[in-house]
């Protein structure tokens, strides 16, 4: 597949900012460069703005345990995923396919050219590559491989497979992927050793902190293997750990490679403790924690209220095998939300997405079903420095003018906010505004049902993998129905629901994200931009495609200090929120997690990350004390 150059209705990138004037051109800095570092040397590491944490000769991440003995089994159920991953079955072992539903953590089975430091806000330094250098003119990027990287069946990671991979990426790859590639020219191996990754001179100069973090393939599997949704051949792969038993839809096992090449080296001393990584697939969160409080299974993050509440009262937590408690979370943005897919013309509308987020009584549902351990959700960068607050501040104001006229007139006011309601499951007061809004809209009620002058009408359908989910959407959904909307839930398998999701054929979903901490544009793009709205399996689920927001996140990703950075971040933040394409929803403080109590690890927690399958280790004398050992 070949793809076009980025364009805005009609307008290539660079000519789109030069017609929004002087001021605008001076908020966005050349893509030439970074953020202070010398071109034509090798470096150990990047970072977008200021110096590294860990200079040329450090041993290891302070986050990392050196001493943490090896072995032991971490049967979990992890908390995120990634490309085509499915946390409740899956049917290939090709996580970076656009279909398929794969198991969780892939990933892990491949080494990256460089690995994000978690204990930093956005910097990277060298696996795969000993060292990279930035051309002077800003566009090229040169990768040293080592010498000692080696697949798991002992042949050489070289430039060709690197090469390889990003363009296979680009061409066929999952949709995160071929967005986080879209300004790549060209990948080309230099010699045996040396890769040259080419941009297109309109990529954000932080490009290269996504590009760089992604796995590396081998060519000559994929060379005899077709690149497909297909595969359930375990892939060959050069990371620490390598897939072992599996049966499809059920369980996957990850063995550590005992004699994984780089396990030495600084980025990884101290770090993937575990002899065996397994992961067990549960279609009803029930049965999954049947099988925690069994012991089947070691470790769980718990995403249920009620069960956290209430449910974490049995034999081995009063024995205190099991350990309850909270972790810190990340100090990065996260949003968690409802989309409403414009693809389908009754939610174009503004008023129509405003008076459907009337109809959710947060108020109501965190005290009856959440017991009160949530939040409200206000922004698409909830919990960060991003998330717009007030009115907008001065700097904030001279980049919103720019675009006056072409973006909600709320954006120049009070940052959006969900309205609170009195806590009824019912308000009268809001309910009525959204019934206003949605006559304003040209929506008018007969038969007990809202329609249009075509007589179509105003149905919603809200689309979930789990009961759990019908049980917080009912008293949303019966209203809307209050109101006049056509409003169900529809609960259907994981499978169906990836396919769904993939193909944008649903009215509304729930979508939870957590971004970097300083998001790169290609992650903002792959939920806001409108090149986005209609690749297949992108995230941006409401289709927005809005020249003002691909402009902010063009100028975001441009910017040449934080200080630029967080204002246009927060400048997109008003706009998306005044746009209303995302409903926000609610989110947790912190991390909610449950082990038995078998399990070393540092703390405190690093601040960007928590990968506990690969920070924490199995403690031989705890598991024995237990009756686990």
């Amino acid at each position: 597949m070949t793809l076009l150059r980025s364009t805005i209705n009609g307008l290539t990138r660079r000519r789109f900012l030069a017609l929004f004037g002087g001021a605008l051109a001076a908020s966005v800095v050349p893509a030439r460069g970074f953020a202070g570092v010398e071109t034509g040397k090798p470096l150990h590491g990047l970072s977008a703005f200021g110096d590294l944490k860990y200079g040329p000769d450090f041993t290891h991440f302070d986050y990392a345990s050196p001493e943490a003995p090896k072995g032991g089994t971490f049967n979990f159920m992890p908390p995120n995923w990634v490309f085509n991953q499915n946390p409740l079955t899956f049917n290939t072992l090709n996580t970076f396919a656009r279909r398929g539903d794969a198991p969780q953590r892939m990933e892990m089975c491949f080494d990256s050219l460089m690995v994000r430091a978690i204990d930093e806000p956005d910097a990277i330094y060298g696996l795969l590559a000993e060292s990279v250098t930035i051309g002077d003119d800003g566009k090229s990027y040169v990768f040293r491989l080592r010498s000692e990287a080696r697949f798991h069946d002992g042949t050489p990671v070289t430039a060709a497979d690197v090469a390889f991979t990003y363009l296979t990426f680009k061409d066929k790859g999952h949709a995160s992927l071929v967005i986080a590639l879209r300004e790549l020219e060209d990948a080309v191996a230099q010699d045996e050793r040396n890769v040259r990754l080419v941009f297109t001179g309109e990529h954000s100069q932080r490009s290269i902190l996504s590009v760089a973090t992604l796995p590396i393939v081998s060519k000559a599997f994929y060379s005899e293997h077709p690149f497909d949704s297909s595969q359930l051949e375990p892939p060959l792969g050069s990371g620490p750990y390598k897939v072992g038993r599996f049966a499809a839809g059920r369980y996957i096992e990850y063995d550590r490679v005992e004699d994984y090449w780089a396990r030495d080296l600084p980025v990884n001393r101290g770090l993937y403790n575990f002899g065996r990584i397994r992961i067990e697939f549960y279609r009803e969160r029930q049965a999954a924690f049947e099988a925690f409080k069994k012991g089947n299974v070691l470790y769980r993050q718990e995403f249920t209220s009620r069960v956290w509440a209430t449910g974490y009262d049995f034999p081995a937590i009063r024995d205190g095998k099991v350990v309850k408690r909270e972790f810190p979370a990340e100090k990065s943005p996260i949003m968690q939300a409802w989309a409403l897919n414009q693809r389908r013309s009754r939610f174009a509308d503004s008023r129509v997405r405003h008076a459907i987020s009337l109809c959710f009584d947060f108020e109501w549902t965190r005290q009856n079903l959440f017991y009160g351990a949530y939040e409200r959700s206000q922004s698409t960068f909830e919990r960060s420095p991003y998330m717009a607050e007030g009115m907008p501040s001065p700097e904030e104001l001279a980049l919103l003018e720019k675009f006056r006229g072409r973006i909600p007139d709320e954006a120049f006011g009070e940052a959006v906010t969900m309205e609170v309601s009195d806590g009824s499951g019912r308000d009268r007061k809001l309910l009525g505004k959204a019934a206003r809004l949605l006559t304003e809209a040209g929506w008018t009620r007969r038969d007990g049902l809202l329609r249009n002058e075509a007589g179509e009408v105003m149905a919603v359908e809200i689309l979930v993998q789990d009961q759990v989910f019908v049980r917080a959407n009912t008293p949303f959904v019966e209203n809307m129905r209050a109101i006049g909307i056509d409003a169900s839930i529809r609960l259907v398998d994981a499978a169906q629901f990836q396919a769904r999701q993939l193909d944008f054929d649903f009215d509304m979903v729930g979508m939870a994200a957590a971004f970097a901490a300083t998001p790169t544009g290609e992650s903002l793009s792959n939920l806001f931009h409108s090149r986005a709205a209609e690749i297949s399996g992108s995230r941006n689920f409401p289709g927005t495609s809005d020249p003002a927001v691909d402009a902010l996140i063009e100028i975001a990703a441009q910017a040449g200090d934080r200080s630029t950075f967080t204002t246009a971040m927060r400048a997109l933040d008003r706009v998306l929120r005044a746009r209303r394409d995302w409903i926000p929803n609610w989110h947790a403080a912190n991390h909610r997690a449950a082990f038995w109590d078998m399990f070393g690890f540092k703390e405190p927690k690093p601040d960007y990350g928590f990968p506990v399958e690969a920070l924490w280790w199995a403690d031989l004398e705890k598991a024995k004390a237990i009756g686990k050992g």
